[in-house]
Formats: C-alpha cells, structure tokens, sequence
C-alpha cells in the first residue's frame, strides 16, 4: 500500500476519536513508520515470533503533575508489520483504526485490561502493541 493511503487511514481513525477527547490530546505527536527499531522492539520485550503494530511512548495524561517543557508523546504506528498480518485492504483499514485507537487510549491513561474490557481488542495473536511510561524508562527521540 502506497504510504499516501496508509496516511490516509490513520487520518481516518483519528477523525473517529470523540471531538471532546480529541480537543484533550496534548502534546502528542502521530508518527508513520515503515517498521520499529531494534530499540523498540527491546523496550518492550518482544519475542522473536511478535510484530509490533503500534507503540505509544510518553506520559499518559492521567500520570501528569507538573509536565513542562518536555518532548512530545509519540504514538508509532507501523506500516510493514500491519500491512504483514493482514491479507486484504479492508483488513488492513481495520487494523489501522483498531491499532490507532489503541494507541491513543494509551495516552488518555488507560491500559490494556482496561481496553479489552470495553472492547478495544488486544492485538492479534503474536502480534504486540505497547505502552512505555517515560518515568519509568527514557527512549532517544527517533524520527
């Protein structure tokens, strides 16, 4: 798929976000990635069998007290592990909404068990999106 249209449908799963929540996003920023970093996948332990779709690296809002002067949030969603795992574009265009979703409710504080209770899926078997706290452990800002 051509990184235009994968663009595309990200730009589509943000628009699903709630206005009210999304006016409450704050300083995060969306970035598109062919794959993840050795680094990433080490950050979060990964298997070799795991694919990472997605990763949010920051502090969720829910963990913030004063938060000055600091980088952006970064939510990661990679291109070439989605596209892998799916085997038709509306697969495809679905696991984008589900991955940046995911990806997003991080930020907003909630985590995984919390999402599979309200119906925002966990990822696929062997496949893996994750979470980092920056107070608990610091990545070098990748681009």
């Amino acid at each position: 798929m051509r990184r235009s249209r994968f663009r595309r449908l990200v730009e589509r799963a943000l628009n699903e976000i709630p206005e009210e929540l999304a006016e409450r996003m704050d300083n995060v920023v969306i970035l598109l990635r062919n794959q993840p970093t050795a680094e990433e996948r080490e950050s979060v332990g990964l298997r070799p069998n795991q694919t990472l779709l997605g990763l949010y690296v920051g502090q969720p809002l829910t963990n913030r007290g004063f938060y000055g002067e600091t980088l952006p949030d970064r939510i990661m969603i990679y291109q070439q592990p989605i596209e892998r795992i799916c085997r038709s574009e509306q697969e495809i265009v679905e696991q984008v909404r589900e991955t940046v979703l995911h990806e997003v409710a991080h930020h907003f504080g909630i985590d995984d068990d919390r999402l599979d209770e309200i119906g925002i899926a966990p990822p696929p078997r062997n496949h893996y999106r994750a979470a980092l706290n920056l107070t608990e452990r610091r990545l070098p800002y990748l681009e």
